[in-house]
């Protein structure tokens, strides 16, 4: 197994052949039933995963949150095939597993909705957006991609964005100075956003668009990916896999060809 990881009651494995060339990803229940299930190549950028920033950064919350999408493969982070968002980060609020209460239907109804978020670093504001309206759940405004939005510009002209706000949360203004730690906005859903989260990248230039995601140094030197629990020192902690126990991996791949038909394995063998 190469990775493992958890959010809610699925368990997330993703197993590559030898040559790191092809992938199966695997999505198991409580019960060991497969929910998910995705053959691929494993696509990887060497020369832009080997640098990182030279700026080093904390996450933009202080509270535990979760790594939704996250990490240097697409299985992991499906942002990772475009290289303007590589090496961002989508992080949401779980509790029990779940990223929401009741129901689906209120943004209010989500942990993470008006929770508030900081600058990820030392820099000057340089660019927000704090009118577009919050989406009903479920929802996306794929016009306004980035929602409400904060773009920081840091020493050695590294530029962080906190998109998907809360709709009139910012609390900063175009062309101030802000400290690390400091109360940018709220937690929102806007954008092409289907619930509360945060988007949070770090690139080399001011443009989404025309910039190119830079993989993030934290102050810990640790790299959360998908499922691990983050705060503002970017500390991880291992969510706690109930269903398949990651130390005894109680599944190989050749496990998992017994379970799948044939092609997979000619797949492998090709």
């Amino acid at each position: 197994v190469k990775f493992t990881s958890q959010i809610g009651p699925p368990t997330h494995y993703i197993w590559v052949d030898v040559a790191e060339r092809k992938a199966i990803s695997v999505y198991f229940d409580e019960w060991n039933q497969i929910h998910r299930l995705l053959i691929k190549p494993y696509e990887r950028y060497p020369q832009t995963d080997a640098i990182y920033s030279k700026q080093t950064y904390t996450m933009p919350v202080k509270e535990d949150w979760t790594v939704f999408w996250g990490g240097a493969n697409e299985f992991l982070n499906y942002h990772y095939e475009y290289e303007n968002q590589r090496y961002a980060y989508d992080l949401v609020i779980t509790h029990n597993g779940e990223t929401f209460s009741n129901n689906r239907l209120k943004n209010e109804n989500f942990h993470a909705f008006s929770k508030k978020v900081y600058a990820p670093n030392d820099g000057k504001v340089i660019k927000t957006e704090n009118t577009i309206r919050d989406n009903i759940p479920g929802e996306m405004n794929e016009e306004d991609f980035l929602g409400n939005y904060v773009i920081i510009k840091h020493e050695v002209n590294e530029y962080s964005l906190i998109a998907h706000l809360k709709r009139y949360s910012i609390t900063v203004q175009e062309g101030a100075n802000v400290k690390t730690g400091e109360l940018i906005g709220l937690c929102g859903n806007s954008g092409n956003s289907s619930e509360p989260h945060i988007h949070f990248q770090v690139m080399d230039n001011a443009s989404i668009s025309k910039g190119q995601s830079i993989r993030m140094k934290f102050h810990n030197g640790k790299e959360p990916i998908q499922g691990d629990l983050v705060n503002f020192s970017a500390a991880i902690k291992e969510q706690k896999l109930d269903s398949l126990d990651k130390a005894e991996m109680a599944f190989t791949l050749s496990d998992i060809l017994l379970f799948i038909p044939r092609l997979i394995v000619t797949y492998f063998k090709s």
